[in-house]
């Protein structure tokens, strides 16, 4: 199948508020307090106007998205968020296809930043042990919600270069 990645625009607004909602949804069941667990026309279309913000089709059907910004309080490295695939795409490695998008032709290409964050839920099931798996390095927690951390986490993208902050 025909795979584009591409920038998301406001025209994409309601099919990414679709992919989000259903992508989410799991999370939500979970008592996991994301803002994307609550997503609505007018946050998607404000993520999508003020930050970088790309999606993943396929046969021209919108299947996941990711967002990027910056998080000073956090990190002066990129940081993505807002990471979603259709759960009618789950396990087909459409979201390591997107993630290494951003990761490489994104983050390191066209930023040239030596590093990129994200960060997850310490009590998803399984979300930190995968990001883990996929090299990235938990640096800093805060509290998320009354009962979870949010885990930010590291990835190096070029590895001659370390990156010296979080």
């Amino acid at each position: 199948m025909n795979e584009v990645y591409r920038q998301a625009t406001l025209d994409d607004a309601e099919l990414v508020l679709g992919v989000i909602r259903r992508a989410y949804r799991s999370i939500g069941e979970l008592k996991i307090e994301f803002a994307a667990v609550h997503a609505d026309l007018e946050m998607v279309r404000t993520n999508i106007a003020e930050h970088a913000s790309y999606v993943l089709e396929i046969g021209g059907t919108i299947v996941a998205t990711i967002s990027l910004r910056s998080l000073p309080e956090v990190t002066d490295l990129p940081f993505l968020y807002n990471f979603a695939v259709d759960p009618a795409y789950a396990n087909r490695g459409v979201g390591s296809k997107l993630l290494s998008y951003a990761e490489e032709a994104v983050v390191r290409d066209i930023l040239l930043s030596p590093a990129v964050v994200l960060a997850t839920s310490a009590k998803h099931p399984w979300l930190l042990p995968m990001y883990e798996r996929k090299g990235y390095v938990r640096f800093y927690e805060r509290e998320l919600g009354r009962d979870d951390k949010l885990v930010f986490l590291r990835k190096n993208l070029l590895p001659e270069v370390r990156a010296t902050t979080g």
